[in-house]
This record gives structure tokens, sequence and C-alpha cells, in this order.
């Protein structure tokens, strides 16, 4: 029986030294978690359960933590992945792990930051490239970051680009490729325009097909001297109001510049913008205005426009868009509002009755009171009999005071008012940001119909406290113009109706309004919203009240003091910045005033290219003589001192003369 009680008393006594142990590792756990050191909490109960595996509080709470703790790392893991910051992610899933082996989301989390990393790699790669203009290969190096990640938004933005690059246009331009790249130098005078492509013709290898309606007796003159192909061209077409389609490489052809014959042969484009940041309607508005452009559509849900015209006023659209597209500003406005606040309240004397009154009861009956004396009742006030005024009895006038008779006032109260409001908006260029800490004051108001007695109540709210309205205004010199209007109110005092319960509310209020131009991140103080307010009242005795010493005993005083003052700091920080053109993309061609677009030579794709190769020299154009003068072409009788040429390149044969043909070697 003793060995019984003895194992049953050690049994006991160790289930209360675990039981205690148990208790001192979760409070010190508990007070690691509350001090923020949460790897010394979970690594205390770690120890602690691994010590006693058969605790099973002990082990439950360890769970517990570790469950919570592991949910908060991978939260903060995934948050700070999604931003770039791989490191950091990649400790935290590391720090799960160690906990929590085999944890398929922090095993998950870093094969996504291995990939993040070797993404990253690839996609500079690929960003260096897009400036380099090799499309081909940025195209090449992204496709592996798409193939496993095809949400990720730095490659699809890069794709997308490098798509607009390689795209082949819906209207492929055609060039003409003459037979020799070498410039021309041509002067005719009076001649058909006719002859004067037959000569180019005869001399670059390029056909030129006539309109019907191209009068064969269109005469014209043209004087060039080294000179492009496509140049030539142009000149001799507006010159004579004629225009050109290219048919193929070696075909042109030529028709009247005339709106129904630009409507029969020009090729038009419709092109879709989606519109990332611009107004929409304001963008239409612009193409129609500068590019003439009617066939527009525009779908202000899908902030889209689609239009139809001409290649080159769809090139002069994309680099409108593309200039005014650009991402709004915004500023991140970190303000501070301070209101420190003191007051006063100090009662302080002895205060005596305002009035003494002496009265007569008048003339009345005397009856006996039970005290064993006599009462006049039934008198009237003023009015005294001769018996009562032969008897002369006290209880005939009456001493009346103010009540209370003597009030002694001992009364000082202070106080003091420190309120901070911190708030932190961000907001956009151009647009209003309102704040307001306080309180919404209810109003009643009654409504009484005219007939019936019928009695309707409405509520409407006041806004009291401080309400701040501010609108940014960003310049492109890191500066920002803040127009701010502050507004501080409070209840000074309650009216309540004279004919119904209904209450009224009178505010105070100070308002400050201004305008700022601050760098980023200057802080600007604007104080001096201060209310001092000084009240002294004092109820004295008269002629006693005024003595310099004793008056203190014949006088009451009340001082009020009240003092506020509110300091407002305002804080700007550029979160973006308007993102300025290059001087290439401010200023550009746009064709003339009856056809408006980019022409070939301004960005867009020219319809001149040299031959790959260059050929031989060409050989003298049929029908030219040598002698100075003369330029005889078929069908046609040039004036003279007309001529026609190509110029040759250095070597054997005839020297050129300026506007004079050639004249042979070794003259």
């Amino acid at each position: 029986m003793t060995l019984i009680r003895s194992a049953l008393l050690a049994a006991l006594a160790a289930l209360l030294a675990a039981g205690c142990a148990s208790d001192g590792a979760i409070s010190e756990s508990r007070r690691a978690m509350h001090e923020g050191r949460a790897d010394d909490a979970l690594q205390g109960l770690q120890k602690a359960s691994a010590d006693a595996p058969q605790d099973r509080v002990l082990r439950q709470e360890y769970f517990r933590l570790r469950e919570t703790l592991t949910a908060r790392w991978l939260a903060q893991a995934e948050t700070l992945r999604s931003v770039g910051e791989f490191e950091a992610a990649e400790s935290l899933y590391q720090r799960v792990q160690r906990y929590d082996a085999a944890n398929a989301r922090a095993r998950a989390g870093l094969a996504t930051v291995e990939a993040d990393q070797r993404h990253r790699v690839l996609l500079a790669s690929a960003e260096k490239l897009v400036r380099a203009e090799k499309f081909r290969e940025a195209q090449d190096t992204l496709r592996p970051v798409l193939v496993e990640n095809p949400e990720q938004r730095d490659a699809r933005r890069l794709q997308r680009v490098i798509d607009e690059k390689l795209a082949k246009p819906a209207l492929a331009p055609v060039r003409i490729r003459p037979a020799s790249n070498k410039p021309i130098s041509l002067e005719l005078r009076d001649v058909t325009v006719r002859a004067m492509f037959d000569v180019l013709q005869r001399a670059t290898g390029v056909s030129f097909v006539f309109d019907k309606d191209v009068r064969p007796d269109l005469r014209s003159s043209v004087a060039v001297r080294d000179q492009d192909l496509d140049d030539v061209i142009r000149l001799i077409l507006m010159s004579n109001q004629l225009e050109q389609k290219i048919i193929n490489e070696t075909t042109v052809l030529i028709y009247p510049n005339t709106p129904q014959k630009l409507r029969e042969y020009q090729e038009l484009v419709v092109k879709a913008f989606y519109i990332a940041n611009a107004d929409v309607k304001q963008t239409a508005n612009m193409i129609r205005t500068l590019v003439k452009t009617r066939d527009i559509f525009l779908d202000e849900k899908l902030n889209l426009i689609v239009l139809k015209d001409t290649p080159n006023a769809v090139r002069l659209a994309e680099r409108l868009i593309a200039t005014q597209d650009l991402a709004e500003p915004e500023v991140l406005l970190e303000v501070e509002v301070i209101e420190i606040g003191y007051n006063r309240l100090l009662e302080l004397g002895l205060r005596y009755p305002s009035s003494v009154a002496l009265s007569l009861v008048g003339g009345g009956t005397a009856a006996p009171t039970p005290s064993g004396g006599t009462a006049i009742t039934g008198g009237t006030p003023g009015v005294l009999s001769l018996p009562e005024w032969i008897g002369r009895s006290s209880n005939l006038v009456r001493l009346t005071f103010t009540d209370p008779l003597f009030v002694l006032s001992l009364h000082q109260t202070d106080g003091s008012t420190n309120v901070l409001a911190n708030p932190r908006i961000r907001v956009k260029n151009k647009e209003k940001a309102k704040i307001h800490i306080g309180d919404r004051v209810p109003v009643i108001t009654t409504t009484a119909a005219a007939a019936g007695g019928f009695v309707s109540e409405s509520v409407s709210y006041l806004d009291v406290g401080l309400k701040l309205e501010v609108e940014p205004l960003v310049y492109l010199d890191d500066e920002v113009g803040i127009k701010v209007g502050l507004e501080v109110s409070n209840i000074t005092r309650t009216v309540q109706s004279a004919t119904s319960n209904t209450l009224t509310y009178q505010i105070g209020t100070r308002n400050a309004t201004t305008v700022l131009r601050l760098r980023d991140g200057e802080t600007q103080v604007l104080a001096g919203l201060i209310s001092d307010e000084d009240r002294r009242t004092a109820n004295r005795v008269p002629g006693l009240g005024d003595l310099p010493v004793l008056g203190r005993l014949f006088s009451s005083t009340s001082d009020t003091l009240n003092k506020t003052e509110i300091m407002l700091l305002i804080t700007p920080h550029l979160m973006r910045q308007i993102a300025r053109p290059g001087a290439s993309s401010v200023e550009f061609s746009a064709g003339t005033e009856a056809s408006t677009g980019l022409s070939a030579g301004s960005g867009g794709a020219p319809s001149f290219i040299p031959p790959q190769i260059p050929s031989a020299p060409p050989a003298p154009i049929p029908g030219t003589a040598p002698t100075p003068g003369t330029a005889p072409t078929p069908g046609t009788s040039p004036a003279p001192g007309s001529s026609v040429f190509p110029p040759t390149a250095p070597g054997p044969g005839p020297e050129m003369v300026p506007f004079g043909g050639q004249k042979p070697p070794g003259q």
C-alpha cells in the first residue's frame, strides 16, 4: 500500500512539473510574440514540444502558432515577389520551410522566385535587343518567358511592342526599284509630260502608264541636277497637278490629282487604336481637326478609336496619338494638420444680492397666528388704514432680498487640446482630393402643411471639423502647384426653436485658401489660423467694489481665456512624372492642305529604294547627241538648250558637262 501511494505521488509530481514547464514555455512564447520576435517564439515552442512529446497542450500551441506565422510569411512573400523583391521573398519562403519542410506553397514559391529571377535576366536581354532594333532576336529571347508564365506583365508588354514592329502593314507599300541608283540630271523645256516620263523610262527602266484623263498635250518644263528618281517624279507630278500609284517595282500609274480620281485610285486602310491614358473623345477630335479624317468611330467603353483613311493619314494619326497618349502624372500628398488649443476659466470672489426690496403689506385684518402673534391678511399692498398706522405693527413691512443672499465663488478650470491628423492621399494631375476629419451633425427640418395639421420632418447632415481640399498641377521641372482650401469648424452654440423642440447650431469657422508651387519633397507650413478669446466679467458692489484692496471683498470676477492655433504642413511627392516625348516625336511633316498625312520621307516607307547590287553604268540614252544643247526624244521636238542625261561614275568615258550634254574624253 505504501509503495502504491509513493508511485502515485511521484506521478502526480511529474505531471505537475510537466504542466509548469509547458505553461512557462507558452508564456515565454506569447511574450516573444508580443515583442515582435516571432522566430524566437516559434523556436521556443518547437524545442519545448520536442523535449516533451507527450504534452498535447504544448504541441497544440506549437502547431497553432506555426500555422499562423507560416500563413503570414507566405502572404508577405507573395507581396514582395509581386513587386520584384525576390531576395526578401526567397528568405521568407525558406523560413517557412525551416519549420514546415513539406509546405507545398513555400516549395512552389521558391520555384516561382527562381523562375522570376531567370525571367528578369531574359527580359533585360530582350529589351536591349529591342532598343537595338533586333526584333527577331528579341522575340526568340522572350519566347521562353511567355511559355513558362503567359501572364507575365512586362513580357506581354514587350511582346506587344515586338509584334507592332514585326507586323506587316495591311497595305504593304510597293517601292520603285530603278535599274540604276545614280542621281539623275534632267533639263527639258516646253515638252509634253508624256515625253518627260518617256525619257525617265528609258533612263531608269521604270514603265509609266497614263490614265485616260491625262491630257496628251499637257506640256511642262523641268530642270534638275543630281536628284533621286523619286524626287524627280514628285516634282513633275506636283507641277502638273498629277498623282501616282505604284503598281509594282517597275510600273507606275499616272492620273490627274482630282477628288474623283483620288477616290478611285487611292488605297484606304482601317486601323484600330486602343487609347491607354488620353480621353478618347479629345483624341478623336484631334484626329478630325488635324488629319481631316471623316470615317472615324470611337468606343468609349473600350477606349477604342477606329479610323479609315489613306496610309499616309493613318501614319500621321498614329504619330499624333503616340504624342498625346501619355500617362497622367500622380502626386502623393502628405498632409499634417496640427491644432493646439488652451482654455482657462477662473471664477473668484463674493457675490452680494443684486437688489433689496422694502414693501408694505397693506391694510387688512389682524388674525392670530399659531405661535401667539398676529398677521395681517386680506390687505392691499401699499395701502394702510388709520388704525394700522396708529398701531404701527412690524407685520406691515416686508423686506425682500434676491436668492441666494451671498455666493462665494472659488472655481478654476484649465484645459489644453492637441489634435494631430496625418492623412496621405494620392491624386492625379488636375483632380481634386477632399479630406474631412470630424463629425456629421444632423439638422432636423420640420415642415407643416397649411391645412390639416400634417407635419413632416427631414434630416440633413452638416460637416463639422477639419475639411481640406487640394488640387495639384504637375509641371515639367519636377515642381507641383497645389491649390489648397482649408476649413476648420466647430459647434459654438446650440439654439432651440421657440415654437418646437427643433435644435439648430451656431457654427464657428476658420478658412484659408491659397495656391502654392513646391518642388518634389519640399514641405510648406501654413500657420497663423489663431483664435484668441479673452473675456473678463466682474460683479461688484457699487463704490465698495472699486477700492484698491478691499474691493476684492465686495466683488466677484469671472475670467475666460480660449486660445487655438491651426498649422498645416503639406509635402508633395511625385509618384509619376510627365514623360515628355523626344524632339523628333513632337515635330514631323504633315503633308499638304490638299493631301494630309506623313509623306514617304517623313517617317513612312520610302517609295524609292536603290537596288541592292549596283548595276553597270547605263548606256547613253538612245537618240541623245553628244553635242551640247540637244536632247531629242521620240515624238517630241525639245526646245534648243534642252538635254537629259544620267551622271556617270568617274572613270573612262565621256565627261559630264552641266546642262550641256557630254564631251568626249580627252577634250
